[in-house]
């Protein structure tokens, strides 16, 4: 008799009675292999689909024999049965039996364990808590028994002892975790959002382990006695079979985009998001399941991802600089947002390499890489200040407009630089500084030296009898030329308009102090220092006036110094204009105390 694929259903009493009714051993004997052959191939839909008709396991209203203790998944009870027949037939040396009888009791052995088997395996079913519980249940006594039965001398003890439930319940655990890690639902964890099969993959068994382990907890957890520690064991088998395919695809090739997905999971994602599930964290120990990797496989993890990144940003910065320096190069006006100019450079350099120090932090847990990563600004910014240098020295139309847009830059990136939880070494912060120094440098010299040069006819005017004669006029003009050229920054983005002309108010005063001690000017006595002093003191609140208006310069009422108002630590500016304040109204109370006698006379 062969066994049919098609066969739906096994004739339990058929089996029996096929042992009974044989008289000739080895015909039994063979009788017997055969029927254990059938046992093992019996499919596990048979087993639902029987589950799913009977009763769940109860106390029956008429005592049940072996069979229909089983057919109702009453396995305590079926285990029970077996036990005593068991006894009878090997507990007393007086009583006898008969290989016949012994031959039909191994073969109910093994009727039972293939229906505990299947309890096991089909555990995780939503109305199986029941039979689960009597499984576990005739576990328990079978490791009883086989205790007893290991006091008695092997020749003694009945062939099929020890069963060994115990150790068929944890490798049938294995072997389910093992192939519902394989066979996760794809569909149902919706990794078709995902780009590689590598990432669907880890993605799936990433899923499935918190989903069954909360299954455990939910569900399985209350079937089992103490003595299984039974989440503890589910957490290190999905644990162990997660870390076994790991490794196995951390040492084949992949890609750089795979590797860091895998350093997510490993980093992020298994310890936070699935060991650390508020449901699963109080009743599994995650610190005893060790790492995902051993130190080899992840190490080279580590080097692979970093080396990509390191490349990665490298090529940013530089396409990002070429992309920019060409639309110099094309003419291409920058946009104008919020009413002032403004280039994307920063904005799209900075998020990339903050986000990539932050990954290496984050995956690599070494912050000497990180910085690596931020020495390779200092180098961007050093080419950026080249590229900017050949750009002033063009003769274009939108230059002025190209620089308000560099400005804008120049702020984000000192911002960035000048923000202490930003891991830069000293030496690499303040390489960077300096170069973003240079480069306002640059852009604030293409205006301001334009606008000296524009007022050098006036600066000329200063401190000579025509300014003595009628200062007044000479300083008007002055102030309007200034205010001309100044409102040709309303296009400037505010912070970065305060900086340069902050910078002109401070380049003013010099030019004015640098013309007075030049000056040829002779007082010849003390009602002409007198006046000159006066003459000192009204070009300073007339200049600093002025520059009120646009940076939030004031002449202070009480000490004639001209303040500032800026409060941001960016702009250092101001401070200096107000020493220079300071320098004129020193100077004119000079003047004004003086008791020198015979004229005053202004050389360098």
């Amino acid at each position: 008799m062969a066994f049919s694929r098609e066969s739906k259903e096994v004739d339990l009493d058929t089996i029996e009675g096929t042992v009974e009714s044989t008289g000739d051993s080895e015909v039994r004997c063979q009788k017997q292999k055969f029927i254990i052959k059938i046992s093992e191939k019996i499919k596990i839909l048979d087993f639902k689909k029987r589950q799913k008709n009977s009763k769940s396991p109860g106390t029956p209203s008429v005592e049940l024999d072996f069979k229909e203790n089983l057919e109702q998944n009453r396995l305590a009870e079926a285990q029970q049965q077996l036990v005593k027949a068991e006894e009878c037939l090997f507990g007393s040396k007086e009583v006898g039996r008969t290989e016949d009888e012994e031959d039909k009791l191994h073969i109910d052995y093994e009727i039972f364990i293939l229906h505990l088997r299947l309890a096991i395996y089909d555990s995780f079913s939503e109305d199986s808590k029941e039979t689960l519980k009597s499984a576990l249940t005739s576990i328990l006594k079978e490791e009883a028994q086989d205790r007893r039965w290991m006091e008695v001398s092997e020749d003694q003890r009945p062939k099929w002892r020890p069963t060994g439930c115990r150790q068929i319940h944890d490798t049938l655990l294995q072997t389910t975790v093992e192939e519902r890690m394989k066979n996760a639902d794809e569909e149902e964890n919706n990794t078709d959002i995902l780009s590689t099969s590598l990432k669907r993959e880890v993605f799936r068994m990433g899923k499935i382990v918190q989903k069954d382990l909360l299954r455990v907890v939910r569900n399985l957890r209350e079937c089992y006695p103490p003595d299984f520690d039974i989440c503890r064991t589910y957490a290190q088998l999905y644990h162990q079979t997660f870390s076994t395919r790991l490794q196995e695809l951390a040492r084949s090739k992949i890609s750089s985009e795979d590797c860091l997905y895998i350093l997510s999971w490993i980093v992020e994602y298994y310890p936070k998001d699935v060991l650390k599930h508020k449901e699963l964290e109080e009743h599994i120990n995650s610190s005893s399941l060790g790492p995902l990797l051993p130190e080899e496989d992840l190490k080279r993890l580590e080097e692979q991802y970093f080396s990509y990144k390191e490349n990665e940003i490298r090529n940013w910065l530089s396409n990002a600089l070429e992309k920019e320096a060409e639309k110099w190069s094309d003419g291409i006006e920058p946009e104008l947002m919020d009413g002032y100019y403004f280039s994307s450079l920063a904005v799209d350099v900075l998020p990339l390499v903050d986000g990539a120090v932050k990954d290496v932090n984050t995956f690599l847990s070494c912050e000497s890489k990180a910085r690596s990563f931020l020495n390779q600004l200092d180098s961007f910014l050093q080419s950026y200040k080249t590229s900017l240098e050949e750009l002033v020295k063009r003769k274009q139309e939108n230059i002025p407009k190209t620089l308000f847009a560099n400005l804008v830059n120049i702020y984000q990136f000192r911002d960035y630089v000048q923000k202490p939880e930003h891991p830069f070494t000293e030496d690499t912060r303040k390489a960077c500084l300096s170069t973003l120094a240079d480069l306002k440098n640059i852009c604030h010299r293409y205006f301001l030296s334009h606008i000296h040069t524009e007022l050098k006819p006036l600066y000329r005017k200063l401190w000579t009898q025509v300014w003595f004669a009628g200062h007044c006029e000479v300083v008007e003009e002055l102030v309007k030329a200034l205010e001309s050229n100044i409102d040709n920054f309303k296009e400037l983005k505010s912070v970065c308009r305060e900086e340069l002309v902050t910078e002109l108010h401070l380049e003013v005063m010099v030019e004015y102090v640098r013309r007075m001690m030049k000056s040829k000017l002779k007082l010849k006595d003390k009602e002409q220092q007198e006046a000159a002093a006066e003459f000192i003191c009204h070009d300073r609140n007339k200049i600093c006036s002025m520059f009120a208006k646009v940076v939030g310069s004031y002449p202070d009422p009480h000490n004639n110094v001209c303040m500032n108002t800026a409060e941001d630590p960016l702009v250092p500016f101001s401070s200096l204009g107000m020493q220079k304040g300071m320098v004129l109204s020193n100077t004119a109370q000079i003047i004004r105390d003086s008791e020198t006698a015979g004229s005053w006379e202004f050389t360098t």
